[in-house]
């Protein structure tokens, strides 16, 4: 019998951890928060805090090493994505946009072009600033995708 499915937070900069840690709850999954740097929790016997060392991608690597098929990871890193997708996983934004092996190509290549643009010194400023449709959208995803990944175990 397969484990259950676990979710995994890219925690440092998440701005919907109180949503995962209620959405868990409500279907008795554990959740890991990974961070480089302690981030508050709620004392509750499946939210696990894992603190990584201090490093750019420690806490994708941890996520990435850790996920299997099914779980779900919370991240705005496209390249984590492209990992957890490649273990099997789901992974979704904090904004709700659920990225796919469909569509993770172009977010990598717009995401390499971004870079590109920056590196000239060209401005494109930082994303939209977060707001409550952005919540709401994130919950209505990871709602979707748990039961989507509970009915592919079935």
């Amino acid at each position: 019998m397969a484990r259950a499915i676990e979710i995994f937070i890219d925690a440092d900069a998440c701005p919907v951890k109180d949503e995962v840690y209620r959405v868990a709850q409500r279907y008795g999954l554990k959740v890991h928060v990974v961070a480089n740097a302690f981030i508050q929790i709620p004392a509750h016997p499946k939210i696990a805090r894992v603190m990584v060392d201090a490093g750019p991608d420690a806490a994708d690597d941890w996520i990435a090493e850790h996920v299997e098929g099914g779980d779900v990871a919370i991240t705005s890193d496209i390249p984590l994505a492209e990992r957890v997708l490649k273990a099997g996983g789901a992974a979704l934004s904090p904004t709700g946009r659920g990225f796919t092996i469909d569509s993770i190509g172009s977010a990598i290549a717009q995401r390499a072009i971004m870079e590109q643009l920056r590196s000239t010194g060209a401005v494109t400023g930082g994303p939209r600033p977060f707001d409550r449709t952005d919540r709401s959208r994130f919950l209505q995803a990871l709602d979707e995708t748990l039961n989507r990944e509970m009915r592919r175990r079935r």
